[in-house]
């Protein structure tokens, strides 16, 4: 990771089982310059209830939601895809793993960066075999209080892994008043470590906002038209929220400089020579 803010396209689920729209989100995020796009992988019958998976539910695939989740997910050769793809196109990608099947399954393909969703944050169990990884690894703080972050954040100290921890609100969408933003300074003080952001607000302000805050990653759900099948789809942002985030985001260390401004020099950039205009009686 660089120095600049680090731009992570949440894919997720956004794909609807299609590699197809799988590969255009893929170009979407490169075309705006990310860093890296970022999948969902589940063994649906490890997270779910089996009641919950023989319930009713209308979509896409069928009338349970069996078929609901089962359609959702990619298998091995579409991966295989996604990781032809993604190097074919210069841009990193890794997933987070619902559970340690999913966890096992993607050791395959030799990914960089492994995420704990904030489903997961409380399950020490999951938590102890990422952090035996050793991967850098973004961990979202959503549905938790400052008990569950230490404990995880405990594990991944034990392991000497390294992490991120991404402050994220676990609502789909967001309202601005429930993101919460000026919590990133507070997390990163209190737990002394690197804080980012993964946000499902409707627009771009609140991420914005976290870069300015110091969010050294940001995680954004992406998508080709918010009003496509998907639960995710309404708190994603398309191509033109998608540029424009990224672009203000890369540029928030740039305007916030140094901050021994006027300690020493008494001119800032071009200043000396406006100031030979101003000040010509000096």
């Amino acid at each position: 990771m660089s120095d600049e803010v680090f731009m992570i396209g949440e894919i997720g689920l956004n794909h609807n089982g299609d590699m197809d729209l799988a590969k255009q989100l893929i170009d979407l995020a490169v075309e705006c310059k990310m860093d890296a796009v970022k999948f969902q992988k589940r063994d649906i019958n490890i997270v779910y209830a089996q009641e919950y998976l023989d319930s009713p539910r209308e979509s896409p695939w069928g009338t349970t939601q069996r078929e609901q989740k089962k359609g959702l997910e990619l298998n091995e050769k579409e991966y295989d895809e996604i990781d032809r793809y993604c190097k074919e196109k210069g841009i990193k990608w890794f997933a987070s793993a619902w559970d340690i099947n999913s966890l096992e399954f993607l050791k395959k393909y030799d990914l960089k960066f492994n995420k704990v969703a904030s489903a997961m944050i409380i399950n020490e169990e999951f938590l102890k075999a990422v952090a035996k990884e050793k991967k850098t690894t973004f961990i979202s703080s959503g549905m938790s209080n400052y008990e569950d972050i230490g404990k995880a954040i405990d594990i991944f100290d034990d392991e000497e892994c390294k992490f991120v921890l991404m402050h994220c609100v676990s609502t789909y969408p967001c309202d601005d008043e429930e993101c919460h933003i000026s919590a990133i300074p507070k997390l990163k003080a209190y737990f002394d470590c690197p804080v980012g952001y993964s946000g499902h607000e409707r627009g771009v302000t609140p991420s914005l906002i976290a870069a300015a805050f110091g969010a050294i990653a940001i995680e954004r759900h992406i998508t080709l038209d918010r009003t496509m099948y998907g639960s995710d789809q309404s708190a994603s942002l398309e191509k033109n929220g998608l540029m424009r985030l990224v672009r203000d985001c890369k540029k928030t260390e740039q305007i916030f400089g140094d901050n021994t401004i006027r300690t020493k020099n008494r001119y800032v950039g071009q200043e000396e020579e406006i100031s030979k205009k101003l000040r010509y009686w000096l």
